[in-house]
């Protein structure tokens, strides 16, 4: 029987979350307003406490919306932890994990032991259940945001050792605050409820998180079943969403109808989708269409879970408490500044990332919002006010966070200012040797992709202001050696004299070296000349012929080559990123999108597959689109 006021509730959710949707990114476009913040305050705005569009009572009906966002939210925290790109960085994120991890956990929860008097609805509670509450305040406050970070690293273009040890800590403490909850949840219900803890208790909590690792694992073969199938990308994206819930369906059943010892036993949702997650990532050759499944389906998944965040929020709760949720801040950063000086000194890392080591760790989201929301929903009596508080630390987190990490990555200078896609992460320069149409038209197509171009001619006159344009008396070794070439990435020879061209490519060969020489030749004589020294010829005819071959067997390549398909494009980018080295192709984690052309290896164009491994300096050509292009330029280059 359809369920008629369900699914009243549901269309007027939705009504919401699309406003909700388009009043955030109105407030994020014209003040910079963090996007989830901006849900939440208009969840608030539309819920009970101000414009009633979803009642109070609605809220339980919809809680299975925000169980499929918390499984959601749960597998990309496990997607982003990806074990080969780690390696270089593996001390460092071990010790800033442990400082971060445990450091800020007993100090924020002896914080708020302290402080309990202050916060409201604990004044009233004896000192086992302060305790309790406390530790849940201390395991929410070590609590992440991957994809804040990763927002934030991708909009500065950031890559260096700094950024990669904070994203790396971000995404294991996501995964390892999943554990310490489920451990501290266990004990604060014991606790309140008057249980004994004893052997028994731990020996069934330590069963209750092994069957939760070992039920990951068996999502995660289920999620790999589902990717193997030949379904389009929106049946496996639904089919993934049901899975995930799924996860919160067993443990309903589970925690309704076992117990053990005298014990409730419940399992760790949270736990199961990360590891499900984690499984697909590194064990699977499927993990590119799973994160880029994810990519698509996250953005709803978060409007709808910060929204209906929102709606259970009371706001005449949330002023009162804003003053506490200030306090409780400081006490969060302070545990986070102690717990990254103890991270950079263990490491033994620069002494001058100590002043910094905690600003990529204040911005929390999704997982310290879902386990608020379950602590909210098993404590009832003063579960909305703790989560009330809880949010709102995170928004000011959401607001001061960012801006923070952003300075961070501006110190250590790992940031690369954020440009138009055409504009290459490394300069490169090219010569052009010849002034007409086309060497005019070539260096403006190069300057507009980011290269630094110089025009070499022996004309005097020329009204060229956008191009820097060199002149020379006549095109020979001694007045070529007298300009100030550098050491160009490309030299293109287009004078319609093959001797003269010859003669400069001679010299540069034997002086600057170039990799990459291309000349257009005028009659064959030369040819052999030119292919000896390594310089690429462009015989006119045969290319327009080679050309038209390929237009007509394959069309839609050449239209990328030739840039006729707009939103698509090739690059060659260098393996400078020591993290990559050693990795094989099938492992890198490359957007969904990108294909390799082909790998060159010291000059040499080497045949790949799957299980081929990238070397340093290795020059592999990329086809895609731009805003993959870019995404997979900066990973290389940096």
């Amino acid at each position: 029987m359809i369920d008629f006021e369900l699914l009243k509730y549901l269309i007027g959710f939705f009504v919401v979350s699309i406003a909700a949707f388009q009043i955030a990114r109105f407030l994020q476009q014209k003040i910079n307003f963090p996007l989830i913040t901006g849900l939440i305050l208009t969840g608030i705005l539309a819920g009970s406490s101000f414009l009633d569009f979803i009642p109070e009572y609605a809220l339980p009906k919809l809680n299975f919306l925000n169980e499929i966002a918390l499984a959601i939210i749960a597998f990309s925290a496990g997607a982003e932890l990806h074990l080969e790109e780690l390696r270089s960085r593996l001390k460092s994120i071990k010790w800033m994990t442990i400082g971060q991890l445990v450091v800020t956990f007993l100090l924020s929860t002896l914080f708020v032991l302290l402080i309990a008097d202050y916060i409201p609805f604990m004044k009233s509670f004896d000192f086992k259940i302060r305790l309790a509450i406390a530790l849940l305040f201390g395991t929410i406050f070590v609590a992440r945001s991957p994809s804040s970070a990763i927002a934030i690293i991708n909009e500065m273009r950031a890559r260096g050792p700094f950024v990669k040890t904070a994203m790396g800590v971000t995404v294991v403490i996501d995964v390892l605050v999943i554990i310490l909850f489920a451990i501290s949840f266990a004990i604060v219900k014991t606790i309140i409820m008057g249980e004994a803890l004893n052997l028994t208790f731990l020996f069934v909590l330590l069963l209750e998180i092994t069957i939760s690792f070992g039920l990951g694992f068996v999502f995660g073969k289920l999620l790999k079943l589902i990717l193997q199938t030949n379904l389009n990308f929106n049946f496996k994206a639904i089919l993934i969403i049901v899975t995930g819930y799924s996860i919160y369906v067993l443990n309903h059943w589970v925690s309704h109808h076992m117990s053990l010892a005298g014990y409730h036993f419940e399992l760790e949702p949270l736990l199961i989708a990360i590891i499900a997650s984690f499984y697909i990532t590194n064990y699977t050759d499927y993990n590119h269409e799973f994160e880029e499944i994810l990519l698509k389906i996250s953005p709803y998944i978060y409007i709808i879970f910060f929204t209906l965040t929102g709606d259970s929020l009371s706001l005449h709760t949330l002023l009162n408490v804003i003053e506490i949720a200030l306090v409780l801040f400081i006490v969060r950063v302070l545990s986070l500044i102690i717990g990254g000086f103890f991270g950079v000194w263990a490491a033994k890392e620069n002494p001058e990332y100590a002043k910094i080591a905690w600003m990529p760790y204040v911005t929390q989201a999704g997982v310290a919002i879902g386990l608020t929301t379950m602590v909210s929903s098993a404590f009832p009596t003063w579960g909305h006010e703790f989560e009330t508080i809880i949010i709102a630390i995170i928004v000011i987190n959401q607001l001061i966070g960012p801006p923070l990490f952003k300075w961070a990555i501006k110190y250590v200078g790992e940031d690369h200012k954020k440009q138009d896609f055409k504009t290459t992460a490394v300069e490169h320069q090219a010569v052009i040797f010849s002034l007409d149409s086309i060497s005019l038209a070539l260096a403006r197509n190069l300057k507009k992709q980011g290269w630094i171009v110089k025009i070499v001619t022996t004309q005097k006159q020329h009204n060229i202001k956008d191009i820097d344009v060199l002149h020379v008396k006549e095109y020979n070794k001694q007045n070529i050696a007298t300009l100030s070439l550098g050491h160009p990435d490309s030299i293109i020879l287009l004078y319609p004299d093959d001797q003269k061209n010859y003669e400069i490519a001679e010299w540069i060969y034997e002086t600057i070296g170039s990799p990459n020489m291309i000349t257009r030749l005028e009659s064959g004589s030369f040819a052999h000349k030119f292919k000896e020294i390594g310089v690429k010829v462009i015989e006119p005819t045969a290319a327009m012929v080679n050309l038209l071959d390929h237009m007509v067997r394959a069309p839609e390549a050449t239209n990328i080559l030739l840039g006729f398909d707009k939103n698509q494009d090739t690059i060659d980018v260098e393996v400078r990123n020591n993290d990559l080295v050693g990795l094989r192709i099938r492992d890198l984690h490359l957007p969904q999108d990108i294909i390799i052309l082909s790998l060159k290896r010291r000059g040499n164009t080497v045949i790949t597959h799957g299980y081929t491994q990238l070397r340093l300096g290795d020059i592999l050509t990329f086809v895609g689109s731009k805003n993959s292009l870019e995404q997979v330029r900066l990973r290389f280059e940096y």
